[in-house]
């Protein structure tokens, strides 16, 4: 959850030095090389051989290109339409999906202890998004929330169902690093597939300065270690509860905005109120 909610951040200001078209690029090189470099580092430590499955590669191939090109992807646009605050809502929807995923495809039920801490959880989240006609809702125009709205959906159920692939994959073969990079790997293939103005690209990236480039090499960092640590939660929990700890970031956005960025998105208390049952849902999760 840390991870992603420092991703959300540099994001913001990512996005202000470089375009995203180049500096998406950038993350998804980092995401191949940094998670590759741990998986490189761990390998000779490990007490047992190293054993190939070619079903769970598979799978977070298929992982990759629904998680990052819809999920991340569409994220950046819902940071940059709505703002890394409301996009952490959205952010912290996608247990929603993960929880129909997970019982559609690998039948994992929930008990009532557990859908009631969600619900919980969700009522938090509500409740910390700004108010139809408050000061903070009303700036931005009605077609950038309307179309920061699509995105963001589109992020939460690519984050959401690609996550359920990403723990069937855990579950039968325990790469986390590994799985991060041919999640990112098949990410990238695609979108220099999909990228067509290369001109445009390399004139982006001569134009940027070494802090925009740093930012982005962050936000490739942080969504690496962010995937990789969901992977392992995934081994010790249940798919949709540990999408749901690692998406609650607006325990940590909140304060930031509050606190580092001097309230500009107008948080109040009811924030506060929700954030704090949100953490309560989290933090009962253990006494089950």
């Amino acid at each position: 959850m840390l991870f992603f909610a420092t991703n959300i951040m540099l994001t913001r200001y990512a996005l202000a030095r470089m375009p995203l078209e180049s500096g998406f690029l950038v993350v998804l090189v980092v995401n191949c090389l940094f998670p590759a470099a741990l998986f490189a580092a761990e390998l000779p430590l490990r007490e047992a051989p190293f054993t190939w499955d070619w079903k769970s590669a598979g799978l977070f191939c298929v992982c990759g290109l629904i998680g990052t090109i819809l999920g991340r992807r569409m994220l950046f646009d819902a940071v940059r339409l709505l703002g890394p605050a409301r996009a952490s809502i959205f952010h912290s929807t996608a247990p929603v999906f993960a929880l129909v995923g997970a019982w559609l495809l690998v039948d994992e039920r929930l008990g009532s202890f557990e859908i009631g801490l969600m619900a919980l959880v969700w009522v938090g989240l509500w409740l910390t998004h700004p108010r139809a006609g408050s000061a903070a809702a009303g700036q931005i125009t009605d077609v950038a929330f309307r179309a920061g709205m699509i995105a963001g959906l589109l992020a939460v159920a690519g984050f959401g169902f690609s996550n359920v692939l990403r723990g069937i994959a855990m579950r039968a073969w325990h790469e986390a690093a590994l799985g991060a990079v041919l999640a990112s790997f098949t990410a990238l293939l695609f979108q220099v597939a999909v990228t067509r103005d290369w001109a445009r690209v390399r004139e982006q990236l001569r134009a940027a300065d070494r802090g925009a480039l740093w930012l982005y090499i962050g936000c490739g960092i942080c969504t690496s270690m962010g995937a990789i640590s969901l992977a392992l939660a995934m081994t010790h929990m249940e798919i949709a509860l540990a999408v749901m700890v690692v998406h609650t970031t607006p325990l940590a956005i909140f304060p930031v905005s509050v606190f580092i960025l001097k309230n500009r998105e107008e948080l109040s208390g009811r924030t506060v109120v929700g954030a704090a049952l949100v953490l309560a849902g989290v933090v009962a999760l253990p006494f089950r």
